[in-house]
């Protein structure tokens, strides 16, 4: 984390805000004042990680603490977890082969649709503009 994410004109905004607010006497010290903080806020931080790893015997990192993380890691074996991902990766074969058929489908209609409308190779085999109408096929009228 870092100041990566802040541009020049926020930087200056921020800046502007902290001496309107401190004045220019004290901001310095309220700047020291919040990095401390910041430094203080994270070493709890890494003392409750490493206090939560000593007591359940396993090294555990912030981003474990999600519940699901943590269930996945630390209470389900590698065996479990693939007996219960195997029904749902058979539905979700079985879905993505359905939606991929489909998309086939309406890929071989489109361009079944758009040779229709194509205009024929020489002059002569094209109608007359009063005997027919022009009618053009969109993607609506083909799915």
């Amino acid at each position: 984390m870092g100041l990566e994410n802040i541009g020049g004109w926020e930087f200056i905004l921020i800046i502007l805000v902290g001496l309107f607010i401190f004045g220019p006497d004290r901001l310095p010290k309220a700047i020291g004042d919040g990095m401390r903080m910041l430094r203080n806020v994270r070493q709890m931080a890494r003392n409750a990680t490493g206090d939560l790893s000593k007591e359940l015997g396993t090294d555990i990192q912030l981003e474990d603490l999600h519940p699901k993380t943590f269930l996945r890691k630390h209470l389900l074996s590698e065996a479990d977890e693939a007996a219960l991902r195997k029904p749902l990766q058979g539905i979700y074969d079985d879905v993505k082969g359905v939606a991929d058929g489909v998309k086939r489908d309406a890929q071989a209609a489109a361009s079944a649709a758009n040779s229709v409308t194509a205009p024929a190779a020489t002059p002569a085999a094209t109608p007359a503009p009063s005997a027919q109408p022009a009618v053009r096929a969109s993607w609506d009228d083909v799915t």
